[in-house]
């Protein structure tokens, strides 16, 4: 397809004006939880999403509340269902770190806070539909969602998410790639937090009158490590306990905090089931489980085998070698793939260090995969 194989030196004759885009979005800090720095990082996308696009058939704003607002840009296409872009605009870095950490560019790493994850990744998407319509190459509609609470959860966005992706035919996610390869599958993760009730007593004038909070949640904690199973994909993991009052005293009262992964469904309702019988040893005191699925789990169906041997095929004509693989932490994608949809998930940018200092992203993998992005939009037209 020698159509496809002349993005990639397109892509590359506009390296300085990605390097320029890239280089005013990192420049505008967007902590999760900042809500200023969030609207005004939003506002910039927006103005510049239509200097690079034009404007969009249709724009929906959704309200973050406490969070990021949501923005959702459709642009047409070829054929009615739109493909589905996913792009997060927060980070972890607070305000304030670009002036310790400015962006900088040498050669081929390019670096600064929130740059590998993930604002090259909507760089890239953005290029790319720029890509095609330079080209005059068919894509189908895209309908990119902009949320800015990915990094705490997606807690106002997920419903949004979720609303968007009915109707679409797949979904390509531009979180950062791990270590160049694509994310065919991502683990479930849940978040709960496990306390336990006793009774107070002096440790030791009356131990026998006390029971002890401190040593329900460590048979707790016991008990929920056992459930991991790595040949499973499983992890449970016991991260912060907390309890008692003072050394003298039986403990009045304990928590732990839980992070859960797993990689299928069967063994999600394994760990529900399991959370769910836990209880007190002894029968004064009482176990109690909070919280849930934060995002479920990405498991490989067929479908997205075969976007991915789309994506490989495209990548081959363009003379690139395109890997899969499985990975435990957790994405927006995760929502689009437990409605059933077809989801590509690393099409962002290829480097390093996310939430670290030493974040960066190549800026010759950045071209690249923007090329392989348009090739991937115009083979699904």
């Amino acid at each position: 397809m020698s159509e496809v194989r002349a993005l990639h030196p397109w892509v590359r004759a506009r390296r300085e004006a990605m390097i320029d885009d890239l280089a005013a979005y990192v420049g505008r800090e967007t902590q999760s939880t900042d809500r200023a720095l969030l609207d005004a990082g939003l506002s910039w996308l927006d103005e510049w999403l239509r200097a690079r696009l034009g404007e969009p058939a249709a724009v929906r704003v959704t309200g973050g509340g406490p969070y990021g607002d949501v923005h959702v840009y459709d642009y047409p296409g070829s054929g009615t269902a739109p493909v589905l872009l996913l792009c997060h605009y927060d980070t972890v870095w607070p305000a304030g770190t670009l002036d310790e950490w400015p962006f900088t560019v040498e050669g081929d790493h390019a670096t600064g806070p929130g740059v590998f994850d993930m604002k090259a990744g909507l760089v890239q998407a953005v290029w790319a539909v720029r890509a095609l319509e330079a080209a005059g190459l068919p894509r189908p509609p895209v309908r990119l969602v902009l949320n800015g609470d990915e990094e705490i959860g997606s807690p106002a966005s997920r419903p949004v998410i979720e609303a968007e992706a009915a109707g679409t035919r797949a979904a390509l996610v531009f979180e950062a790639a791990a270590d160049g390869a694509i994310k065919t599958a991502r683990k479930g993760v849940g978040i709960y937090r496990v306390g336990a009730t006793g009774v107070e007593a002096h440790a030791g004038l009356d131990p026998g009158k006390g029971a002890s909070a401190v040593d329900e949640i460590a048979r707790v904690v016991l008990a929920l490590h056992g459930l991991t199973d790595p040949a499973a994909g499983t992890t449970v993991n016991v991260g912060v306990i907390s309890g008692g009052s003072r050394g003298n005293v039986v403990a009045g009262s304990a928590s732990g905090e839980v992070d859960v992964r797993v990689s299928s469904a069967a063994e999600a309702r394994r760990i529900e089931a399991a959370l769910a019988a836990l209880t007190a040893t002894d029968p004064r005191a009482t176990v109690t489980v909070e919280g849930g699925w934060n995002r479920p789990v990405m498991e490989r169906t067929p479908g997205i085998a075969s976007l991915f041997a789309l994506a490989q095929g495209v990548a081959a004509d363009m003379g690139l070698a395109l890997r899969e693989c499985a990975v435990g932490g957790a994405s927006d994608g995760n929502f689009v793939a437990a409605m059933g949809l077809p989801v590509l998930d690393g099409f962002g940018a290829t480097g390093d260090g996310a939430h670290a200092r030493h974040e960066h992203v190549s800026v010759d993998g950045m071209l690249e995969r923007t090329a392989l992005a348009a090739g991937v939009l115009h083979a699904l037209a």
